[in-house]
């Protein structure tokens, strides 16, 4: 540990989360002026009257005051602020797919495991492309077939209809403009700042083995993006020439099967292009590369246009609706469906690979449905995309209602299935809540801690206690209700797919369940676009867009390119540069603080900046994650990127200098470093990371003097606060997941992580607590004396990981 002078100053380096803030809110101050950035990325300090950068308030640490500059990070220009980022919430399905990619399970476990996840992860970035052809037929059966077949002879001058191919290039048009939006969103890309920087240089986001080392760029994303737009062009030629399955006319026949061939030979493509390890490509996939080079994929855009050119050309549309409509959307849907089939039969072989890397941690921390979570994701994702479909061909027959246009009958399954989901989902949310509420009464909820926090206040106790039920609930079961809706909605596809294809007569009763499923899919519809409205130009714009673009846009474009780029790939980077700047002047610690989702940001950012500074000037970083799901979370959902064992490593690292500030009241952010904690004697015990890299018995809790309970490296605040404090600003009541800095107990873990204060120790030996140590073939456990009825909470404890 380094121990403070006289000079040192300590540079507390904030980030927000997903909930976006001003730079008042996030340096705490009445006024804040910029000081670093390009516009995108700014870092803030507080400023005096003049609008000059002033210092924050110091901190009190070992009986001394210690200099401290507070700095924040605002990101939130990179995900909101005008139309055109407004607009991103509407890709939210193709999202959905490259969050699936990232939550595929690890690729560590042997070769049969890396050749597993090559596999899944060219299945995943098939079914990106099916879903990409999906939505574009759905835009095309609506603009050419329902407006350009049925709706443009009744509006349209007979003179303009009397032009050989007015109406199918009328039809095309909107089409054709929209591949080509999408073809420039899948462009755009964050500039990194300071591209000098060796932090920014370096392709690895973190150490090896540490969190988010797999979280980079991909060299694929050109290639995949060129792809995508070939596959949407294709797929309208396709379908303009007579569908799938056969031409429209007997002249168009040749050009029928070069459509047919070339879209099949994209699709083919994407699968060469697989690549876990995201390195430079070899092999086959080099020449895939190597032939979508700039000119060359401009040469067969080109080639793409001119083939949908002769063939709208040689096409005589009918007037009427188009019989190809409906059995093109089945033959893809279908293609979908068997590439996520094969996906979820893949997944789990490839969880059970993984299986000894998370068999010895506690059920609470183990990944989400044994690894293969994966799957609900793009389930869900071919779900909406298919609403979305559904909703806008039926919504435009329902505006243009004289009209009498035909929609395919596949649309009306589509419905009858979100009908069943709407009604579906009331009803699993009503179980939800009456079941939570019975298991709380047959149950209780008392938990030992409260005794800790809230001494002598029985009132504030009984407020926390409700508040720390429902946070508990949220946290440990909010994704198994989730994933049951998504499976529930799945099969119901399934169940509406079957009966479709068998020609089965439905009662008439269930028209009713299909106008609610038209009132859903409406629905969706008008809230997303009600999203962009109300995000363009807004400084609250990330509470709108908060999980449709934030929490998605976080991850690189693996498996489908048409997505916001990843500010993740911005933001990590220029923190650890910005950090290794002010690590530049002598006497400077910086400590990264992250809030919410900002707490993974500054995880990412941790790593990386260790791995590129020396090993003397390690001990001048710190780490503070405050109200962050990175335990219950993440590395539950993404084991590949932010494995829990990749934490403890980063612990290691820091020596004790990761300080996370938690409240058992807060739903969304908990605890980080420790678990099964449990009361012993008036002693608060529990298992958590240990400054050697590993996971063990910690020693007992102790209470601060602001009445926080400090266990290993979380510091659990007491919910409501016993303050007023002097000289704080104060914030009554319950405050769960916000105002973290209104606590005295922020300045404490910044001074802890900062090293200018003593950390309480972090750990003792097993045989001097209360646990008592067992030795087993795998592992070592250890096992808590004190009285506790669920014994699942034993914890069995890896080797290495045993501190004897």
């Amino acid at each position: 540990m380094l121990l403070p002078g006289p000079d040192t100053r300590v540079v507390e380096l904030r980030v927000h989360g997903i909930l976006g803030t001003s730079p008042e809110n996030l340096t705490d101050s009445v006024e804040a002026v910029e000081v670093a950035g390009d516009g995108l990325g700014r870092f803030f300090r507080p400023a005096d009257r003049l609008r000059r950068p002033s210092s924050g308030p110091v901190l009190r640490a070992g009986g001394r005051p210690v200099p401290r500059v507070v700095e924040g990070y605002l990101w939130s220009g990179m995900t909101s602020g005008s139309w055109g980022k407004a607009m991103w919430a509407l890709l939210f399905p193709f999202a959905l797919v490259n969050v699936a990619h990232w939550m595929l399970p690890p690729t560590r476990a042997g070769r049969v495991a890396r050749q597993l996840g090559t596999v899944l992860r060219a299945l995943v970035r098939l079914a990106g492309m099916l879903l990409t052809v999906l939505l574009i037929t759905q835009l095309t059966v609506v603009s050419l077939d329902l407006l350009a077949a049925q709706w443009f002879p009744s509006v349209l001058p007979s003179w303009l209809l009397r032009l050989p191919g007015a109406r199918i290039g009328l039809g095309l048009l909107p089409v054709l403009v929209v591949i080509f939006l999408l073809h420039r969103v899948s462009t755009v890309n964050w500039r990194v700042a300071d591209q000098d920087a060796p932090t920014v240089r370096s392709r690895s986001m973190a150490m090896p083995n540490m969190p988010g080392a797999t979280y980079r760029l991909d060299p694929d994303t050109p290639s995949l993006r060129a792809l995508h737009t070939l596959a949407a062009l294709l797929s309208v030629a396709l379908f303009t020439a007579g569908g799938p399955l056969k031409p429209a006319a007997a002249e168009l026949s040749g050009l029928w099967t070069a459509a047919l061939a070339a879209l099949l030979v994209v699709v083919a493509t994407v699968l060469v292009l697989a690549n876990p390890t995201s390195g430079a490509p070899t092999g086959f996939a080099r020449v895939v590369h190597y032939g979508l080079r700039p000119i060359p994929r401009n040469v067969l855009f080109l080639a793409s246009l001119g083939l949908l050119g002769v063939i709208a050309a040689g096409r005589t549309l009918p007037v009427g609706a188009l019989p190809e409509s409906g059995s093109t959307l089945l033959v893809i849907a279908a293609a979908l469906a068997g590439c996520i089939a094969l996906i979820t039969v893949l997944v789990l072989p490839a969880a059970l690979l993984n299986r000894s890397d998370w068999r010895t941690q506690p059920r609470l921390l183990r990944p989400w449905a044994g690894g293969c979570a994966a799957v609900a994701p793009l389930a869900l994702a071919a779900l909406l995309g298919g609403g979305l479909g559904a909703g806008l061909a039926i919504g435009v027959q329902q505006i243009l209602r004289g009209a009498h246009l035909v929609v395919p009958g596949a649309y009306w399954t589509v419905t009858l299935l979100w009908g069943v989901t709407a009604t579906g989902a009331a009803a699993l949310l009503g179980l939800s809540v009456l079941g939570a509420l019975l298991w709380r009464a047959i149950r209780g909820f008392d938990p030992a801690e409260l005794s800790v926090l809230h001494p002598d206040r029985p009132l504030d106790a009984a407020l926390a206690r409700k508040a720390w039920w429902w946070a508990n609930l949220r946290r440990g079961h909010s994704h198994q209700v989730v994933l049951l809706f998504i499976a529930a909605l799945t099969l119901g596809a399934g169940g509406a797919a079957a009966a479709t294809l068998r020609y089965v007569v439905l009662p008439t009763w269930l028209d009713g369940v299909s106008g609610l499923g038209i009132a859903a899919l409406t629905a969706l519809v008008a809230s997303l676009l009600r999203v962009t409205r109300s995000s363009q130009g807004r400084a609250d714009a990330g509470r709108r867009l908060g999980l449709l673009a934030e929490l998605t846009a976080f991850w690189p474009r693996q498996a489908h390119p048409i997505v916001a780029p990843s500010y993740g790939l911005k933001v990590v980077p220029e923190l650890a540069a910005r950090a290794e700047q002010l690590l530049a002047e002598p006497g400077t610690r910086v400590v990264l603080v992250g809030h919410d989702h900002g707490g993974l940001l500054a995880t990412a950012a941790a790593a990386r900046l260790l791995a590129r500074l020396p090993e003397a000037d390690r001990g001048r970083v710190g780490l503070v994650t405050v109200g962050s799901a990175l335990q219950w979370a993440y590395p539950r959902a993404f084991p590949a990127v932010v494995s829990h064992d990749s934490l403890a490593r980063l612990c290691g690292a820091l020596d004790g200098r990761w300080r996370s500030v938690c409240r058992h009241t807060d739903p969304v952010g908990g605890a980080v470093s420790t678990w099964n904690r449990q009361v012993f004697e008036g002693k608060v015990l529990g298992i958590g990371f240990r400054p050697d890299g590993g996971a063990g018995p910690l020693a007992p809790g102790t209470v601060s003097e602001t009445g926080a309970l400090v266990l290993g490296g979380d510091h659990f605040l007491p919910d409501p606060m016993p303050g007023p404090y002097t000289g704080r600003r104060w914030n009554p009541g319950l405050l769960g997941h916000r105002d973290y800095l209104v606590d005295p107990e922020w300045d404490r873990a910044v001074a802890i992580a900062a090293g200018v204060e003593q950390a309480d120790q972090l750990y003792t030996p097993a045989e001097d607590t209360n646990w008592i140590k067992i030795v087993t073939g795998s592992g070592t456990l250890f096992k808590s004396q004190a009285p506790v009825a669920d014994q699942s909470r034993d914890e069995e404890i890896p080797p290495q990981a045993d501190a004897g």
